[in-house]
């Protein structure tokens, strides 16, 4: 944990990014490198019955760790996914926090 999910983006991005934001975010974190993962997922946006382009969308799903280390992380993650794809794309990062006690690794919670 933590786990980000990275939409309208390419799979290479997600790849670069997936080092470059564990380097800059793990003393952040505080989480070991083992525990951050990353997800390209493949979607499709649209908008008045047509296909439409759409903007960077980071979703990271997390244990909460207070609002500095939330902003700090919403700050990296749109600085460097703009190092890579522009400094003028919008990009949206949206947070879920989850309670130790409900998340299980190998039949066993935090």
């Amino acid at each position: 944990m933590p786990h980000f999910r990275l939409r309208a983006v390419e799979p290479q991005t997600v790849q670069v990014l997936s080092k470059s934001l564990t380097d800059e975010l793990q003393p952040l974190m505080k989480s070991p490198r083992e525990d951050f993962t990353f997800e390209y997922i493949y979607t499709t946006f649209f908008f008045e019955g047509e296909v439409s382009p759409a903007y960077p969308f980071v979703e990271v799903l997390w244990f909460d760790r207070g609002q500095e280390t939330q902003d700090h992380v919403a700050a990296i993650i749109t600085r460097q996914v703009r190092e890579v794809l522009g400094e003028d794309v919008n990009v949206a990062v949206i947070f879920t926090a989850l309670k130790p006690n409900e998340y299980y690794d190998n039949g066993e919670h935090y």
